[in-house]
């Protein structure tokens, strides 16, 4: 037997023994969890946001399903066919599960993986059991594992799991982010947070940094912005018209606006924010998770040469970020802001779903 966190039904979620995983498949891994977070999806799980969790959940309404898809593990035990890992490796998790034959693993969209156990690449605390446990099965362990070099803290390593590989292959590369380029950063919880970090090794020459909450902005100037600027506190077309202002004289003979502008919120309001700040040959990258719809400004945008992109990260760039953490020039861990054992789940869980008034960004878990 194990601890883990389980999600019962909406609204609730309980810390409590439960059966050890053990190897089903010759292509499973076994990890002791070292570390694990939260994810704003987990939250969307609590709601009843997410039906087929739910739904699985009812099967066992005793156990309920372990959440999470975020971890840092101690290899335990390998099946039969793993090749890449040995008893006692110390390995990423990657959020994304990938069987790595499959047509959409070849076209490096793991986001879509359907060789592996659930209907996309996110089968980790949304269709089988996930992370937030003390032992944690991960199917495919060799494609949906990354080792990690030692003498690294698991607080710069945790997020490249999730958070980083996310906005770095949604709204960095998609949006195609490029040394002296101009980009605007719209909601900096961890996922904006996460981009900025990653765009800035890049070496943008601007990077505007757009919240509502000073304490995020201000934490978003240290870890590298340019700029920032408080939406609140500005109406109308203000907004836009400052954002407008500071890239007019960029380069010269350059119209105004950003060259890339991510969008990590995932409402209508700052999806069509960004609509009006990019440049003509400039990107919109959707990080965000939107469940409504928006305004597509088409009649101003397609004069503007622009593209828009948006999808589910496939953490094809994990090994890329590890290697910037392990250089140097890429450090997460300023965004962690609390710290918990594994018997407070029930605890961060509050004050990670409370952060407008905690000032939570990512949450480490660890064992007792």
């Amino acid at each position: 037997m194990m601890k883990a966190l389980t999600y019962i039904e909406p609204g609730v979620i309980q810390w409590h023994s439960v059966a050890k995983p053990t190897i089903k498949k010759s292509t499973d891994v076994i990890g002791k969890v070292l570390a694990t977070t939260i994810c704003g999806s987990d939250l969307h799980i609590l709601k009843g946001d997410v039906p087929e969790t739910t739904a699985l959940a009812a099967k066992d309404k005793k156990k309920g399903i372990i959440l999470g898809h975020e971890a840092i593990v101690k290899i335990d035990s390998v099946g039969k066919s793993i090749s890449k890992f040995n008893v006692g490796d110390v390995c990423i998790v990657s959020c994304i599960t990938a069987c790595g034959e499959c047509y959409y693993c070849k076209k490096n969209l793991q986001s879509h993986c359907n060789g592996n156990e659930g209907t996309s690449g996110w089968i980790l605390g949304h269709e089988i059991d996930g992370t937030q446990a003390e032992y944690l099965r991960v199917p495919f362990g060799d494609t949906s594992l990354f080792k990690v070099p030692e003498n690294i803290p698991f607080e710069k390593l945790l997020m490249l799991s999730d958070a980083i590989p996310t906005s770095y292959e949604i709204g960095v590369l998609s949006g195609g982010v490029k040394e002296g380029d101009s980009v605007a950063i719209v909601g900096l919880g961890p996922v904006g947070l996460s981009a900025l970090l990653s765009a800035k090794t890049l070496k943008p020459k601007q990077i505007i940094a757009i919240d509502l909450d000073d304490s995020r902005l201000e934490l978003a100037k240290t870890l590298g912005a340019t700029h920032t600027i408080n939406s609140g506190a500005i109406k109308g077309t203000a907004l836009s018209n400052q954002v407008l202002h500071i890239t007019k004289d960029l380069i010269p003979g350059r119209e105004p606006g950003v060259d890339v502008a991510i969008e990590c919120v995932g409402i209508p309001q700052t999806f069509e924010l960004c609509e009006d700040l990019i440049t003509p040959g400039g990107a919109i990258a959707n990080v965000g998770v939107h469940g409504k719809s928006v305004e597509l400004k088409l009649q101003d945008l397609w004069i503007k040469n622009c593209q828009i992109t948006t999808g589910l990260v496939s953490a094809f760039s994990t090994p890329e970020l590890l290697n910037k953490v392990s250089d140097g020039s890429l450090d997460p861990s300023p965004i962690i802001t609390h710290h918990f054992k594994f018997d407070e789940f029930e605890k961060a869980y509050d004050i990670f779903k409370n952060a407008a008034t905690t000032k939570a960004m990512k949450v480490v878990l660890t064992p007792n």
